[in-house]
């Protein structure tokens, strides 16, 4: 069986919900049968979206050395929960030797078995809408995304930031107001591009058709490392 290596701290919770979602997902019946984790929760990565839209502290270097880590601790591969991190992601496996598993191409391969020829509205950073990085990803996979207008995309970043807080007592009013303009415009699911959103979805119970990256990246790693998905 392989070594999963996560790379996280981008934020802790979302570390922690994918190493809950690999742990609740993976066909186990005992401690001995789960997938041995080596976690490399790196709080003092720079905010991605800071650097990409304000031109704040570089984490690129930061995000080597954890890959760098985790290989050296014995990880056969690499996932990272972080959406807007993979704006690093090529830079990053220039480092490494082990497979690193993009989670956004993951996604769009799971977006285009549920939904090949629908539009699909996209729910991330700022960072991650500006950059591109599902739009180069589900261009190459023949899928439309649909993404808030600067108007509404500031609401999706608060509700990002109050989770990364630890909020629990959020208005979402706002926030709905963005799915309900996405699906208007012809929106079938929603992609939880942030890792702080499928917590969000789940806390406030949040029901609409969704897709969730992490719960992607999960199933990915697990049947990497030989398992299979409960």
């Amino acid at each position: 069986m392989k070594t999963i290596g996560i790379l996280g701290g981008m934020g802790p919770l979302a570390t922690a919900d994918l190493f809950k979602k690999i742990i609740m997902m993976t066909d186990a019946n005992s401690d001995n049968e789960h997938i041995p984790i080596i976690v490399e929760n790196n709080t003092r990565i720079p905010d991605r979206t800071d650097y990409i839209i304000n031109d704040g502290e570089d984490p690129t270097k930061y995000m080597i050395k954890s890959a760098i880590r985790l290989e050296m601790m014995g990880a056969d591969v690499i996932i990272m929960p972080c959406n807007t991190a993979h704006y690093f992601y090529d830079e990053i496996i220039k480092y490494i030797k082990i497979p690193f598993i993009n989670m956004i191409v993951e996604t769009a391969k799971e977006t285009k078995n549920l939904y090949p020829k629908g539009k699909i509205g996209l729910l991330a950073t700022e960072g991650t809408c500006r950059a591109g990085i599902y739009d180069k990803v589900f261009k190459e996979y023949n899928l439309e995304l649909i993404k808030p207008n600067p108007e509404k995309q500031k609401y999706v970043m608060k509700l990002i930031y109050d989770i990364k807080k630890g909020k629990d007592n959020i208005d979402l009013k706002n926030f709905k107001s963005v799915l309900k303009e996405l699906k208007n415009q012809g929106a079938e699911a929603f992609i939880l591009g942030c890792t702080e959103l499928p917590v969000a979805f789940e806390m406030f119970s949040i029901e609409e058709i969704c897709i969730d990256p992490t719960k992607v990246l999960a199933c990915s790693a697990i049947r990497y490392a030989g398992k299979n998905i409960r």
